[in-house]
């Protein structure tokens, strides 16, 4: 059997209309398929891939695991070198309580824990989430992702959720002292790219702190300097109670993690113990990737990198057709006039080599996420094809 057959067989899909590349190999900023062709990713595998595909660092860290061991003991009953290196090198990083570290697989299940640790440290049920927001496909994270059409097919899902619209000053007296957690996303993804306004991210930490609420950051799609810095939270200067992580983290490997304090992780120890387990979490050749890959993002001057690649956007991506540029950094939302254009404009990109976001859930936004390595020369590029692209679609 031919292997797209046998991808059209037995994968199971998502969607209509997959992409379909068949990919031989990946290197730097780049996809290289069986057929000859090479692409330039400009979406980072949809924000994973920060330091661009098999990076040297992040394949010798793996390499060098894999000849001490892979798979031991199911989490936090062994220890183990990667685990405990990448958990120390992360809480030093991060606020002072901020200081501890559970490693899952995915930014769904880093956000379904916070959820738990969030009701079980406050012995609380309510939980409040915000219209538009994204939080994952898990039942879980569902429950608290803001828009009906990822949610409806899947009703009922978890009780008690309140939504409430973002920046809105008005609405955060939803949160009461029976509320467990607020959960928000620094820069709404999904939903089109939307940093919260400072302001109203300061009320809504001022909120939860009068209430004993716990305040959970998604920023599984933010961090990693995707924004320019190691996390957004840093630029608005309010630290959350519990920080869930994923994507970037990796550097191309399966990793999340949710971290807090001692305080409140005490909760998992007791009534019963065990009660929250994970068998891959924290596998030790992920966790030895993102030791490579959280170093190198450290070492390197990539907050100037995100920031150069934002103005750059900027400086290019204006013209006819171009109704907003919005984002930070390298997470970037290019709102079009309208959908028809938008798709007009991805495909035709696609066909001349350049990888673009868009979804029909977001069908008048282009999502630009590139590999914080990327050259210069190659991004102006790049961004003067989609630039020509919407004036000659518009046309």
């Amino acid at each position: 059997m031919q292997l797209r057959d046998a991808f059209f067989r037995h994968i199971a899909q998502t969607s209509d209309q997959p992409m379909g590349l068949e990919i031989d190999y990946a290197s730097g900023c780049h996809l290289h398929t069986t057929d000859g062709r090479t692409f330039l990713d400009l979406i980072s595998g949809i924000a994973v891939s920060s330091l661009g595909h098999r990076h040297p660092k992040v394949i010798d860290a793996i390499r060098g695991q894999l000849d001490r061991h892979l798979h031991v003991m199911v989490y936090g009953e062994f220890i183990q070198q990667p685990q405990s290196e990448l958990a120390a090198e992360l809480c030093r990083a991060l606020p002072a309580q901020l200081s501890r570290v559970y490693f899952v697989n995915s930014g769904t299940e880093a956000n379904e824990g916070a959820l738990k640790l969030a009701k079980k440290s406050t012995g609380r049920s309510g939980l409040v989430a915000f219209r538009n927001s994204y939080h994952g496909d898990t039942h879980g994270s569902l429950s608290v992702t803001g828009r009906n059409i990822y949610r409806d097919p899947y009703m009922p899902l978890l009780p008690d959720v309140t939504f409430l619209d973002f920046n809105d000053m008005e609405q955060l007296g939803a949160i009461t002292n029976e509320t467990a957690a607020v959960i928000l996303e620094p820069i709404q993804g999904e939903g089109g790219v939307i940093p919260a306004d400072p302001a109203w991210l300061r009320a809504v930490r001022e909120r939860c702190t009068e209430t004993g609420t716990a305040l959970i950051f998604d920023e599984i799609q933010t961090g990693f300097f995707r924004t320019g810095r190691l996390f957004a939270f840093e630029h608005y200067d309010v630290v959350p109670d519990i920080l869930c992580m994923a994507k970037a983290m990796g550097g191309g490997m399966p990793i999340g993690a949710f971290i807090s304090s001692d305080e409140r992780f005490e909760a998992f120890k007791f009534d019963p113990p065990l009660n929250h387990v994970t068998t891959f979490g924290g596998h030790p050749v992920s966790c030895a990737a993102s030791l490579a890959t959280l170093r190198e993002l450290q070492s390197g001057d990539y907050a100037t990198k995100a920031e150069n690649i934002q103005q750059l956007a900027s400086d290019l991506l204006t013209g006819p057709g171009i109704v907003e540029l919005r984002g930070r950094g390298a997470m970037l939302g290019l709102q079009l006039e309208s959908a028809d254009l938008t798709q007009r404009v991805v495909e035709t990109c696609f066909q001349k080599g350049v990888i673009l976001g868009w979804t029909l859930h977001s069908n008048s936004l282009i999502r630009i996420a590139p590999p914080l390595v990327i050259e210069e020369e190659e991004l102006h590029q790049a961004f003067t094809l989609i630039r020509d692209t919407v004036r000659a679609c518009c046309g």
